[in-house]
């Protein structure tokens, strides 16, 4: 059930597109999010231990979620708020295309400013929303734990000029604290990074990745068990339509595809 109105997706949209962000506050229950930390733990341990991460700079590891279990929940992916969203900002018929996490841990660092994909056309100015990343924290952010660092605006500027204004002081980082069920709705080319988590326990941030209809991104993919698939409600299966149906998951990963991830 959508906790806004037609009225009020209207105005959080029109931010989007003059921010590049929104943040809905304490939008997913925290006991259906502690249940993804709990599986999230045993994924990282298995994944730190056998080297299967991307590494995102010293400390902080890209992992890809299996969609199964917690993970492939439609009540989360499909929420009707969050696609509310996405559909006004980056058109309609979205698909899903990435479910993953970003965990800095102990002794990470801040990544260089960067975006996280190139303009869609090389050489001309930028253009509406195509790719977005919905992120949400398996745990409080704090300003200790590696908040997410963005600038507000440089999404629909050209790389140099976003680049430059950043610079010269007039693109500023904020950083992004939050609270266990908080939402952050993202444009991908907005100039970011990733900062230090001071503490000792691993900050998870989950990332699903939607895009237009006819965008295709080879980097990231979601396999997509046919058992999970056939308990999906049409709307979750019309997300995922360009997915690879496979058999069954086998999280003995080799490595991650998604390596080149900074523009």
């Amino acid at each position: 059930m959508s906790r806004y109105t037609a009225a009020e997706l209207d105005l959080l949209a029109n931010q989007f597109d003059t921010d590049g962000m929104v943040v809905l506050r304490r939008h997913f229950a925290r006991d259906t999010l502690l249940q993804w930390r709990n599986a999230f733990d045993v994924l990282l341990e298995h994944r730190l231990r056998t080297s299967a991460t991307a590494v995102r700079g010293p400390n902080r590891h890209y992992i890809t979620l299996p969609f199964a279990g917690v993970f492939a929940d439609e009540a989360i992916f499909a929420d009707p708020d969050l696609l509310g969203i996405v559909e006004r900002v980056a058109g309609d018929e979205p698909v899903m295309c990435q479910l993953a996490s970003d965990t800095p841990l102990d002794g990470s660092d801040y990544q260089d400013v960067h975006r996280d994909t190139p303009a869609l056309f090389e050489g001309f100015p930028e253009t509406p929303s195509f790719q977005l990343a919905v992120n949400f924290p398996l745990c409080d952010v704090t300003l200790d734990n590696g908040p997410f660092e963005t600038t507000l605006g440089t999404h629909r500027m050209h790389s140099s000029d976003a680049l430059e204004a950043y610079e010269a002081g007039r693109a500023p980082l904020h950083a992004i604290t939050m609270e266990l069920g908080d939402v952050m709705i993202r444009d991908v080319r907005a100039l970011h990074r990733g900062t230090p988590n001071r503490t000792q326990t691993p900050r998870p941030m989950v990332v699903i990745g939607y895009s237009r209809s006819w965008y295709f991104r080879p980097e990231v993919k979601i396999d997509v068990p046919e058992s999970v698939y056939q308990g999906l409600g049409a709307r979750a299966k019309r997300l995922l339509r360009h997915m690879p149906r496979v058999s069954d998951i086998d999280d003995n990963a080799t490595g991650e595809n998604y390596t080149k991830f900074a523009y």
